[in-house]
């Protein structure tokens, strides 16, 4: 997946004031744990506002909510994703809030109907724990629709 950009001065507030990039790094690990998500960490780094992930995941859903757990917290300016995936699958579009979206709104952009809204909700899971609260600057996935049957 590479280098994906996020918008340092949004996100969690892990800690007030400046920490070291070590103190960083352990946040990050404690904040991706937190999640419950089933990645096995190498580890991860952090330097001048770049988090640098490495590890394996089991699916690419799975490795891109990794990556906004760490990129959607304050002071993380870039993630470069080392993570493997076990079971490869198409990439998600990351998407940055804007002011005034909502995810209904980002669903008709990307599917054409607002009542996917849920797809988004559910694809960013356990990050989003409400899906009217989200917040500009804030990263999300836009898993890939997939085909109907028979197609």
């Amino acid at each position: 997946m590479g280098l994906i950009d996020f918008v340092k001065d949004a996100g969690a507030k892990l800690f007030g004031g400046t920490k070291s990039s070590e103190d960083m790094a352990q946040a990050l690990v404690k904040a991706v744990t937190d999640t419950g998500l089933p990645v096995k960490l190498q580890r991860i780094a952090f330097k001048d506002g770049t988090a640098t992930i490495e590890g394996s995941t089991p699916s690419q859903a799975i490795a891109e909510k990794v990556v906004l757990t760490v990129g959607n917290v304050e002071g993380v300016a870039k993630v470069d994703n080392r993570l493997t995936v076990e079971k490869p699958e198409p990439v998600a579009t990351m998407y940055t809030v804007k002011s005034g979206d909502s995810l209904s709104k980002i669903a008709k952009a990307h599917y054409g109907d607002a009542n996917k809204y849920m797809v988004i909700f559910e694809a960013n899971k356990p990050m989003l724990t409400d899906p009217n609260k989200i917040y500009p600057g804030q990263v999300l996935r836009i898993p890939p629709m997939k085909a109907p049957a028979g197609v």
